[in-house]
């Protein structure tokens, strides 16, 4: 709760614990929750009435003392006070209890007399302890801000009590100037001052700072000058601020004071009282821009820690103001004589005048002399005293109130005799402005008696004198009353008179008394006949008064015993009694160490010891009997004092008589310790009266040993104390509260120096014992208990005497070993408050329970802790035999063995001790493995063969097991000087007890088996450890363990797999380190250079599987190892994706283990959103989602999945996964997931949602035609040497790149990634030497991706933006091309022998997938011929010719600068003799006789050149139609050339079939239009031995092209072709520097650049075949010199089109495609997840792969144009007129669909007649090994597009599968088409299958479930 400040309109602010008084009925004002209703009666009613609930004086006490203690409780744990903050917290929460009791008000009369009694005894103890709080105020003066000053001002500032309405404190005295500022700012002390010693009582909020202002000047504010020159003390406003503000706001900041003003000056004595009750009719505020600037800060401590603390402050000067009277604690030797007099009021009379009188009061100070003391009279501190005091002036007032204070700070020795004199003087304002003399009163300061003025209020006569003559002589009126209280009583006159003034007077002196009965006392001699009055008044005295004369008391009551014994003797024992209490109160009890000094050196009462034990003795008699013990209990409270008197008494009479009566002295002591043995002995209730006394004996008793040791013998006093403490009662109830005085008594029993003697401590040891041991039993006050065991244990030494020694550990185990360790259970499994914050806040004095519960606990813990370690320390051979001998059964020893193991597990906690206790923890750990040595000998020969008991020895092994993995025994972690330390004193204690496994393992026998396999994890954690010792010495048990469980079950699969799952959490706990990924990566199996465990199991029968078992678990460390190295690093990389990714595959194939399978998915998935990888975390999720089936199954919670049903999680999985979808803007795969969860909906009739995600549908589909997407690059990477982690070593991959990131980019990441990595310079396969190299190599070069649609991409109408999709998705190959000359180079045309190697990866995954970049599966290498190098760089020239045309002409082109530049860049190529130069190499005689198979490539080539010819003439006319006015002479250049070119190639007009050229859209599109079919005539017989293929016959699927020519070469190369872009380029011709080299008219750009150093580029060194490649290999496809070279099926324009339409051609083609679609209809089958065995089996068509691609939108096509969804073979797609290449398109066609890709080979379309049905094609390259190697991988379906893709037979969820509709449409299916849910479907002739057989249709199988994940 917090304050309420009551700062609205009517607010009255309040705090928790105010009482407020209600006038009416307070209904509906507070909740009733809030408030409590109390009875409760006003007193001094009316306007400053005080409201005092009646409720019990005890509660009000409590509450009050509970406030006090919750703030000085907080100051103890700031202090760090820790006993004394745990103690005071413990009763503080007794106490409220208590109090809770009473006021519940169900308590009995006695329980309640007992429990208030309780309660007093608690705050009596509260009270006792030296608090030593106390708090001062800083006041630092700055300011008075107002606009009306002009005067100087006096400025008082004291502390006020608002409840009592009374000042605390003298007052500090401010002089200002006439500016407001202070008048001496030299002397800050004048400024400054410290108000001290304010207890906490005076830190409420009714407590307040109250300033004063006095203006010097003139009687009226606005009078002249010049009327009076006099000046007066007159009123001038008042400020008030409360102290409880200074403890909310920040102390150290100034505060602004509002100054009052009052309204009427005969209010002015009580303006602070007005503003305080807020009375605004008597003050208002004197101006709204007055304001007193001051800085307030309150300060905590003693004065003299202060200074300390605040040297500054004292250095500089601050004066100190005094409290009035005495602080809460008196220190003894403080001088202190301060008399306090306040000017209160006067009644005057007129004095003849017409208005009333301006008076004003002059106070002076006289010696006995009558001479005016000098500097005695203060106004208050901050200014030094003066000779007089000028009172402040009323204006016209006969009966003023001043309230003013002053100090007269008199001198001891000068207050007898001593005046003080009041002047009164009428001040006139009259220009002369004279002070007239009308009277004086005066008072005198000490009486003739002795004592002083006494405080209080008196009324002093005013005598009348008008002549200051009368006053120079004081002896004449000093014999005059001087107060109306002492006036005799005939003196009527004086009494009648009218005139009085009022004082009232206060004295603080250490020196001088007021009190008569304390004077009567001292001078007991001179009135013998009041010395009984006089000892009977003693304790009604104040104790300020006793102690100021202590000693002279003491010697008064000792002297009254010597003289007066049998009559005096019991009442001056209880005075006696009374001052020793006093004493004990926290007020006074500095003074023990006086009285201790006068016991020592000024008592000298010899015989008083006798009269002492006497009535001691007495009252220790009566307490059984007495009705009242209140009295007894003051007397035993007393007798530690008593005792002191009495030894020191006898220690004088022996001193004085040579040891007289010694006999007779013992002789008493032993009668009266009878006595108190006899009254101990009682068994009495709880709430007896005498069960309290024997606690308030008990409290005190330990303090008299000590002087009992002054006479007595060790023996001796030892004998007293057993036999006292042993008188106890045996049994008592656990609520008593003598129990807990009883044990604190034992406390400071053994604390005490009685108990350190040997001798004494074997005496009382089994009393000790015996009352601990019953108290920890009962787990009772075990904070004493631990206390005491300490005291005890830390006195045991080993190097003392040995039998004394021996004996009492005897005794302690024998008594408390077994409770100790059950005590230490206990705590320890006591519960813990959830959520406990171990760090303790004290904003509030309220502080949470349970928090300081916590931290009891711990402590306690620790305490017992250290004792169970001392003792077992202690204890040798012969203890542990006694130890083990004493058990008499078998369940004793055995509770005993689980108990001391389980307390040592506890022991061993990281938890236990501090983290940088080392050597506390290398001290319990030996004695830990001491004690188990011991132990194991009992466990083996009590609990084994037909005794075997599991659990004891399960609770060895696993306390073993975890001693051995502390953290804390490492040493390998530990500097070299320390180990060698902890070596040379312990020793490896691992090894130790690892020896001591071994040894009880080898024991057990038969019994094994039950600790297997549930020992192995840990004993595999053991072998971790990095210890060669100990390696060797677990090792061999794990040969065991698989030996017995051959036995036992014919094979040991529960040790592998508790094998496998115990490795993966050793791992992730941090276990291994670089030298484990040494060990494991050699030859040698898991457990490292000790190969016995190999040798053994090559011995055994089951030795393969033994093998097979290590190398399996190598291979998991290996990879565990290397994830948890990558998994330091900081930031996500490319190397902790790939780690976790080979992992998660470990464990899916090789292990089979699906738990942690779908762990490492989900660590994988966060992985790639920490890095962003959306698409790549969409795919890792599915892996878990392909897991689920639509079902109802529950399914448990599992990581942050909470318990749900299989279709509730598959649901969320499927709405995550497309999120991440759309995030990564993978479109098209979050489609087909929005269907299938559209569908479950549906099935549902959940509309709602299925309306939701419809909509989520459409916008995905907006998103793909209407945002952008950048499409990546591909990047071939290669890490060879074996300082690669194991999954990366020796292994080359294909990665896919960020947006925007390029070859340089890209390999600068790398490089970041692996910073020791070399960057190869080569893309030539790399030798042996650096594959074996100790160091890494990394080659890099960018490749170009093989799309697997090419339905979607050859379709008509397809917009771009979706096939920019399947251009760079779901991509497996992916190609690199590198030129090169054959033979010998020809210098004057270099196109005779340029080759071009081609280079095609196929992965193990497509990419994109669940990661950036899968390893390379198969390389293949293919040479291309110059011929054929040369038909395709002429096809993709009149390919992107055709495209730019046909954009223009749909008026899709913004700009027609990209069609003029590539016309020049062709036509200026051609003039300058590029086409000529082909002509030159393959139209000569020699050329055709030396390759005649090239005949039909070489009239293709002619073909090709003249299709150039013409659409260059179409495109120069559709290029002035839209040219631009100022391009108009460039276009007639161009025309110009084009006539050039025709001539030089021989053209005058074009053949028919070129004349039937596709130059003429019918739409404006080339991709409208039908394809023309002629015949193939070229032949695969041009393919060379090495595989080299036609680039008509392979699939022209490379965006781009790298190829490296000579400048000669290159030139040619641009005569020939022109200028080329590539494909992502080609709808916005921008000249592109990487094919500059190819045109005449454009320069090379510098954007094209070689990663390689300028010396390899020039490197003459190698070979010729290399040079280009070199200088190349680090280009990215899009800034290869011959990207225009080789085809791009991905362009939209390569679709071929034809004016005329073979009509026989197309009629075979329909009858072909209709055949195939019945054939497939009757042979769809179904696939199960599972289905890896039948793999082998079953190929799917590449058209088939069509069916699950990604929906594309329809759109309109020519009635003969398959539709995604139809089936077709490799023969018909050869002879197709719509898919096949031919001589009158010039555009190569061939698309995947030509092609076996699952073979990896390529189909040879000139041999197969247009109707043959589907069929193998021939391939040069054997398919069928590569097909069997392929589908023997069963890697898990990556992507929701593989799972439809036949090239890997994934089993894909039935839910995403789209089967075929069953007639070939003639428009592609709606995306709503319903799928089947039960099963898909497959053709049952796959055309990649080589035996042709027919799949036969099996049912699909139930997916594998992963068990309740």
């Amino acid at each position: 709760f917090s304050l309420f400040r009551g700062t609205v309109q009517h607010g009255l602010p309040l705090e928790i614990g105010d009482t407020v008084l209600f006038i009416l009925s307070p209904q509906g004002i507070f909740p009733c929750t809030y408030v409590h209703l109390k009875n409760a009666h006003i007193k001094n009613k009316g306007q400053f009435e005080t409201v005092i609930p009646t409720e019990d004086s005890v509660i009000t006490e409590m509450t009050s003392t509970l406030r006090d203690w919750g703030a000085m409780w907080k100051r103890l744990y700031v202090k760090n006070e820790g006993d004394l903050f745990h103690r005071l917290w413990h009763v503080m929460n007794e106490i409220l209890d208590l109090r809770r009791q009473v006021l519940v008000g169900h308590l009995t009369n006695d329980r309640m007399k007992d429990v208030k009694q309780h309660i007093t005894a608690r705050l009596d103890w509260g009270n006792e302890l030296d608090w030593c709080f106390t708090h001062h105020l800083f006041v630092h003066m700055k300011s008075l801000m107002s606009s009306n000053l002009g005067e100087e001002l006096e400025v008082f500032f004291h502390i006020y009590d608002g409840r009592e309405n009374r000042p605390l404190s003298e007052r500090f005295f401010v002089r200002l100037n006439k500016n407001g500022v202070p008048k001496s700012p030299e002397k800050t002390e004048r400024q400054c001052t410290l108000f001290v010693d304010l207890g906490s009582s005076d830190l409420r909020k009714d407590v307040y700072i109250v300033v004063h202002i006095m203006r010097i000047g003139r009687m009226g504010a606005g009078e002249k000058k010049n009327l009076c020159s006099t000046q007066y003390r007159r009123p001038f406003g008042c400020a008030v601020v409360s102290i409880a503000d200074l403890l909310t706001a920040d102390s150290k900041d100034d505060h602004l004071l509002k100054v009052y003003a009052c309204t009427t000056e005969s209010e002015w004595y009580q303006i602070h009282e007005n503003i305080i009750r807020k009375v605004n009719s008597r003050y208002n505020l004197s101006g709204s821009n007055t304001g007193l600037a001051v800085s307030l800060q309150l300060l905590h401590g003693d004065i003299e820690q202060l200074r300390r603390e605040y040297m500054v402050l004292f250095t500089r000067g601050v004066s100190i103001t005094k409290k009035l009277g005495f602080s809460d604690i008196i220190m003894p030797g403080e001088m202190r004589n301060d008399l306090y007099v306040t000017l209160e009021k006067g009644e005057f009379e007129k004095g003849g005048k017409s208005v009333a009188r301006n008076v004003e009061i002059t106070v002076y100070v006289l010696d006995i002399e009558g001479q005016v003391m000098k500097s005695y009279v203060a106004a208050g501190s901050g200014e030094p005293g003066g000779d007089e005091y000028h009172s402040f002036v009323l204006y016209h007032n006969n009966s003023p109130r001043w309230a003013e204070q002053i100090k007269l700070p008199i001198p001891v020795d000068m207050f007898r005799g001593a005046h003080v004199r009041f002047e009164f003087r009428h001040c006139s304002t009259k220009d002369k402005g004279e002070k007239k003399l009308f009277g004086y009163s005066f008072v005198h300061l000490m009486q003739e008696d002795g004592r002083t003025l006494p405080d209080g209020t008196h009324e002093l006569i005013i005598h009348k004198c008008e002549e200051n003559a009368n006053l120079q002589d004081s002896s004449r009126y000093l014999k005059l009353p001087f107060s109306k209280a002492n006036l005799p009583g005939n003196n009527q006159a004086v009494k009648g008179t009218k005139e009085s003034f009022w004082i009232t007077s206060f004295l603080c002196s250490t020196k001088l008394t007021q009190n008569g009965d304390m004077l009567d006392l001292l001078k007991w001699r001179a009135h013998p006949e009041r010395i009984n009055d006089s000892l009977s008044k003693l304790k009604e005295i104040d104790g300020s008064e006793i102690v100021k004369f202590l000693q002279d008391t003491l010697d008064t009551l000792f002297g009254i015993l010597d003289e007066s014994s049998q009559r005096y003797g019991l009442k001056v024992f209880d005075c006696l009694v009374h001052i020793i209490n006093l004493l004990q109160d926290s007020k006074f009890q500095h003074f023990k160490p006086v009285m201790d000094t006068y016991i020592e050196s000024h008592f000298a009462g010899a015989l008083s010891y006798r009269d002492l034990i006497k009535v001691l003795k007495w009252y220790v008699d009566r307490i059984i009997d007495a009705e009242h013990q209140d009295h007894i209990q003051q007397v035993l409270k007393a007798t530690e004092y008593i005792f002191k008197y009495i030894i020191q008494s006898r220690r004088l009479f022996a001193l004085a008589t040579g040891g007289q009566s010694e006999e007779e002295f013992r002789c008493c002591v032993h009668e009266l310790f009878m006595s108190i043995r006899f009254f101990l002995s009682q068994e009495n209730k709880i709430t007896s009266p005498v069960t309290q006394t024997q606690a308030v004996f008990l409290r005190t008793f330990p303090a008299v040993y000590g002087e009992l040791l002054k006479i007595f013998t060790v023996r001796e006093v030892a004998g007293f104390v057993r036999e006292t403490l042993g008188s106890l009662p045996a049994t008592a109830h656990a609520e008593c509260p003598l129990e807990a005085v009883k044990l604190h008594c034992i406390a400071e029993t053994v604390e005490s120096q009685l108990y350190t003697n040997p001798e004494s401590r074997c005496i009382l040891l089994p009393v000790v014992l015996r009352l601990l041991q019953a108290h920890m039993q009962e787990q009772r006050d075990l904070v004493m208990c631990v206390r005491i065991l300490t005291s005890m244990l830390s006195l045991i030494r080993k190097e003392d005497s040995e039998p004394v020694v021996s004996e009492e550990v005897d005794l302690i185990v024998d008594s408390l070993l077994v409770v100790l360790m059950r005590t230490i259970l206990e705590i320890t499994n006591r519960p813990q408050p959830a959520g406990t914050n171990m760090r303790l806040q004290f904003q509030d004095i309220t502080v949470s329970v349970c928090v300081c519960v916590c931290v009891c606990v711990l402590h306690l813990t620790g305490e017992f802790v250290a004792c169970l370690l001392a003792l077992l320390r202690q204890m040798s051979d012969k203890h542990y035999q006694q130890l083990l001998q004493a058990f008499t059964s078998k369940d004793d020893l055995r509770d005993f063995l689980l108990q001391i193991f389980t307390v040592f597990r506890i022991l061993i906690r990281p938890e236990m001790f501090p983290k940088d206790w080392t050597v506390m923890r290398l001290v319990t750990n030996n004695v830990i493995i001491t004690t188990v040595l011991y132990l194991s000998d009992a466990l083996r020969k009590n609990f084994l063969n037909e005794k075997f008991d599991y659990k004891v020895w399960d609770s060895y092994f696993y306390l073993s097991v975890i001693f051995i993995n502390q953290p804390c025994l490492q040493l390998e972690s530990f500097s070299p000087s320390k180990r060698k330390r902890v070596l040379e004193k312990y020793g490896d204690m691992r090894v130790m007890m690892g020896c001591e496994i071994f040894s009880m393992w080898q024991n057990l026998g038969e019994h094994k088996l039950n600790f297997i396999p549930a020992m192995i994890g840990p004993f595999l954690e053991v072998t971790l450890v990095p210890q060669p010792d100990l390696r060797n010495v677990m090792i061999p048990i794990f040969h065991d363990m698989m030996d017995w469980e051959q036995r036992r079950s014919g094979n040991f699969k529960q040790v592998e797999a508790k094998l496998i799952d115990k490795l993966d959490s050793l791992m992730s706990e941090g276990k291994g380190d670089e030298t484990y990924r040494e060990l494991f990566n050699s030859i040698i199996p898991l457990f490292g250079p000790y190969p016995s465990l190999l040798k053994k199991i090559e011995r055994e029968t089951w030795r393969e599987s033994g093998i097979s078992l290590i190398a399996t678990v190598t291979r998991l460390m290996e990879r565990l190892l290397d994830y948890r190295d990558c998994m330091k690093l900081g930031e996500v990389d490319g190397k902790k994706i790939g780690c976790t990714v080979s992992l998660l595959n470990f464990y899916k194939t090789e292990l089979n283990k699906e738990e942690m399978y779908i762990r490492y998915i989900h660590k994988l998935y966060e992985l790639h959103l920490k890095a962003q990888n959306y698409t790549e975390a969409s795919y890792t999720l599915l892996l878990y989602d392909e897991l689920l089936e639509w079902s109802e199954r529950p399914l448990r919670e599992f990581l942050n999945y909470p318990m749900q049903s299989e279709w509730q999680r598959k649901e969320y999985l499927h709405l995550t996964i497309v999120q991440n979808f759309d995030r990564g803007k993978c479109w098209e795969n979050g489609i087909i997931l929005c269907r299938e969860l559209a569908d479950q909906y549906e099935s549902y009739y959940d509309y709602r949602n299925l309306s939701k995600m419809r909509m989520m549908e459409a916008s995905l589909y907006d998103k793909i035609m209407d945002q952008q997407r950048l499409e990546p690059e591909f990047f071939r990477v290669g890490f060879y040497g074996k300082k690669f982690p194991f999954f990366l070593r020796n292994k080359e991959f294909v990665c896919r790149g960020h947006d925007y990131e390029r070859l340089e980019a890209f390999q600068q990441r790398m490089l970041n990634e692996f910073p020791h990595a070399i960057a190869m310079q080569h893309v030539n396969q790399p030798d042996q030497t650096i594959y074996q190299a100790e160091a890494q190599y990394l080659q890099i070069y960018a490749v170009s991706p093989i799309p697997e649609s090419q339905d979607v991409l050859q379709r008509d109408g397809v917009p771009d933006n979706i096939k920019s999709f399947y251009k760079v998705n779901h991509i497996w190959r992916f190609r690199y091309d590198r030129p090169f000359h054959k033979g010998t180079k020809d210098k004057e045309n270099e196109f005779k022998s340029l080759w071009v190697e081609r280079t095609t990866l196929t992965l193990v995954q497509s990419l994109p997938g669940i990661s950036r970049w899968f390893e390379v599966e198969k390389r293949e290498l293919v040479e291309v011929s110059p011929l054929e190098n040369a038909i395709e760089v002429i096809e993709n020239k009149n390919l992107q010719l055709r495209t730019l045309i046909a954009q223009c002409q749909s008026r899709q082109m913004q700009n027609i600068n990209p069609l003029t530049m590539c016309l020049n860049g062709v036509i200026d190529a051609a003039v300058n003799g590029g086409l000529a130069r082909y002509q030159e190499a393959f139209f000569v005689k020699d050329y055709v006789v030396n390759h005649p198979e090239d005949g039909e490539k070489i009239g293709r080539l002619r073909e090709l050149m003249f299709e150039q010819a013409h659409i260059l003439e179409y495109g120069l006319a559709v290029h002035e139609k839209f040219v631009p006015q100022d391009m108009r002479p460039l276009h007639k250049k161009l025309v110009d050339q084009f006539h050039v070119m025709k001539s030089s190639l021989g053209i005058q007009e074009f053949p028919a079939y070129v004349r039937a050229s596709p130059v003429h859209f019918t739409n404006g599109s080339p991709r409208s239009s039908c394809r023309n079919s002629v015949p193939n005539i070229i032949s695969p017989d041009g393919a060379r031995v090495v595989a080299r293929r036609s680039p008509l016959t392979y699939p022209a699927v490379n965006r781009y092209s790298s190829s490296s020519l000579s400048s000669q070469a290159s030139n040619e190369v641009s005569n020939i072709t022109g200028q080329s872009e590539s494909s992502d380029e080609v709808f916005n011709m921008q000249p592109s520097p990487s094919t500059s080299s190819l045109s005449s008219n454009h320069s090379a750009s510098p954007n094209v650049t070689s990663s390689a150093p300028s010396s390899a580029r020039g490197s003459p060194q190698l070979q010729d075949k290399h040079k280009h490649s070199r200088e190349n290999s680090c280009l990215s496809s899009r800034e290869r010199p011959v990207s225009a070279i080789y085809p791009n099926p991905l362009d939209p324009a390569q679709v071929n089109t034809h004016e005329q339409i073979n009509t026989q051609t197309m009629i075979d083609a329909c009858l072909s495609i209709c055949l195939y679609t019945n054939i497939v209809r009757a042979t769809f089958s179904s696939r199960s997840l599972d289905s890896v065995k039948e793999v082998n089996n079953t190929q799917f068509s590449d058209t088939v792969g069509k069916l699950l691609c990604p929906p594309v939108p329809p759109s309109s096509l020519p009635p003969f144009t398959p539709s995604p969804t139809e089936c077709q073979s490799a023969g018909l797609v050869s002879n197709s007129p719509v898919l096949s290449g031919s001589y009158s398109s010039g555009i190569s066609s061939m698309s995947r669909c030509s092609v076996s890709e699952a073979s990896g080979t390529e189909a040879t379309t000139g041999d197969h007649p247009a109707h043959q049905g589907p069929t193998m094609p021939n391939s040069v390259s054997s398919g069928s090994d590569e097909l069997i190697r392929r589908e023997n991988k069963t890697p898990p379906p990556y992507s929701v597009y593989e799972r439809s893709n036949p090239r890997r037979p994934v089993p894909l969820p039935h839910s995403l599968s789209i089967p075929p509709s069953l007639d070939p449409p003639a428009l592609p299916p709606k995306p709503h088409q319903l799928r089947t849910s039960s099963m898909k479907l497959v053709p049952a002739s796959d055309p990649r299958r080589a035996d042709g057989v027919p799949h036969v249709p099996r049912p699909r199988p139930l997916p594998r479930k992963v068990s309740q994940l």
